[in-house]
């Protein structure tokens, strides 16, 4: 059977209840409220799973603060008296929980989650009713771990209503596509430097999972072998309640912090890893004095470009890397086409997914490109690949999102290349000679959109030129007829 609610209509139902909370205003704060509770939860279903392996395990959170003692009894507390004991205990002690002992990697998690929360609800009575619908919710069985993923876009989406339009959730179809082809392995290491709710890292765990893992030693090294960073409160603590619904048992490699404000020369050989996988923030603008962590040619103000930087200093020779880039990077010039040279000195930018419009709908309407690199050999020649719309389609929209079935063609493709309507290849000299512009049109695209300005405005001025020809040419014929004498 599967969940009481559907996970749709649960977040409904929470919404509706926090609306009437005068404490809690907008999406962002329902959000905020909704993600500890959500974390608690999981976490006590977590420990439950402990529990049945080793009777002695012992919570790193006090009895009395544990989801299951004070949320899931539905006599348990509620008004003033639930308000007074999640604003005067619950929170106090969980920011505090000890740094030493035997559970000082699990307590630093439970504190990361809550050293930035805080409970903005002002009425128990509706506190209450929140807590019963999350009840309702069995988040350990796959079944329901699956609409879990539902449960994250809808959460996503609200907070993109609230938060600023650099929150953008990867689809799952394009994080699937990225890691079969990217195909990471038991005992590499996987980074994602901007990893927001979680997306490639947890795909990447199932990949490694079901292809490597046949022992409880694999799946140890599988967890140690999982590393993220995300900087924005919110998705980090969607992210860490994803990786423990997800099985890892302590998330302490998901860090809560800005992976750009490391300066490059501290990174060493033991940062760099094997395998990156991010949709890092576009068009955002780093903070004043954050550049001076970079090279002095390749400072950008700009996150995206920043990045893309970052991600060639912490990828080990031979290792593999993707990422989402917006149209603007492989067009830019100036600081974007040095670091355009530089990947492309240091590693073999083999393939470039172009996406059509839409796919981060409702997000953005900004066009999106994959890339895949190989760091340790120049790059000889780059393949091209233009995703289509699916046939009839023209454009994706909530109801029609990119599916995976649609990368078919492209698994097809990328074992045995060759030049088709879709995909094109590009020698590195033309690269250099358009000053490391990758923005490359498809040579055999039915061109229905503008041509270029210069063109557009030749064929104005010849269209116009002929216009006055022809009407001049009508004026004399009239002047003609009208002067000769009749026959």
């Amino acid at each position: 059977m599967g969940m009481a609610m559907s996970t749709g209509t649960t977040i409904k139902s929470l919404q509706d209840i926090m609306r009437k909370d005068a404490g809690v205003d907008g999406d962002a704060q329902r959000l905020s409220q909704l993600v500890w509770m959500l974390f608690l939860k999981a976490f006590d279903g977590h420990e439950a799973e402990q529990e049945q392996r080793n009777p002695s395990y012992t919570s790193p959170i006090p009895e009395r603060l544990r989801w299951r003692t004070w949320a899931k009894n539905p006599e348990g507390l509620t008004g003033e008296a639930l308000l007074d004991f999640v604003n005067h205990d619950l929170f106090k002690t969980l920011k505090a929980l000890p740094a030493k002992g035997k559970h000082a990697t699990m307590a630093a998690v439970v504190r990361g989650v809550f050293e930035d929360a805080h409970n903005a609800m002002k009425s128990g009575t509706l506190m209450r009713q929140v807590i019963q619908k999350l009840n309702a919710l069995d988040l350990h069985r796959a079944s329901d771990r699956h609409e879990l993923g539902d449960l994250y876009e809808k959460l996503l989406a609200d907070l993109q209503n609230a938060g600023n339009a650099g929150e953008y959730y990867t689809p799952r179809a394009v994080t699937q596509f990225i890691i079969s082809q990217v195909n990471p392995r038991l005992g590499e290491k996987v980074l994602d430097p901007a990893c927001g709710t979680g997306g490639f890292l947890t795909c990447a765990l199932e990949h490694m999972r079901t292809q490597d893992v046949k022992s409880p030693r694999d799946e140890a090294a599988l967890q140690a072998s999982i590393l993220g960073v995300e900087k924005k409160p919110l998705p980090h603590v969607l992210c860490v309640t994803n990786m423990l619904l997800h099985g890892i048992e302590v998330p302490s490699n998901i860090h809560h912090g800005n992976a750009l404000a490391r300066p490059l020369r501290d990174y060493g050989p033991e940062d760099q890893v094997d395998v990156i996988l991010t949709n890092p923030p576009f068009g955002g603008i780093e903070e004043n004095g954050l550049e001076t962590h970079f090279p002095p040619e390749l400072r950008s103000r700009e996150t995206a470009d920043l990045f893309l930087v970052l991600i060639l200093t912490l990828l080990k020779k031979g290792g593999r890397a993707a990422l989402v880039l917006p149209d603007g990077i492989l067009f830019g010039e100036g600081v974007k086409a040095r670091i355009k040279e530089r990947l492309l000195r240091e590693c073999n930018l083999h393939t470039i997914v172009r996406l059509p419009k839409g796919v981060f709908h409702p997000y953005t309407g900004i066009k999106t490109n994959l890339l895949f690199f190989t760091k340790g050999e120049p790059t000889q020649e780059l393949w091209f690949y233009e995703h289509p719309y699916p046939a009839g389609a023209r454009s994706y929209s909530k109801t029609r999102p990119l599916r995976l079935e649609e990368f078919e063609p492209e698994k097809h493709w990328w074992t045995h290349r060759q030049e088709t309507e879709h995909a094109w290849k590009v020698r590195i000299g033309e690269v250099q000679a358009r000053g490391y512009n990758l923005d490359m049109k498809n040579p055999r695209a039915r061109d229905d959109a503008p041509g270029d300005i210069e063109g557009l405005v030749r064929q104005y001025r010849e269209a116009a030129a002929e216009a006055v020809r022809a009407r001049n040419a009508v004026r004399d014929e009239l002047r003609d007829a009208l002067e000769r004498p009749p026959q």
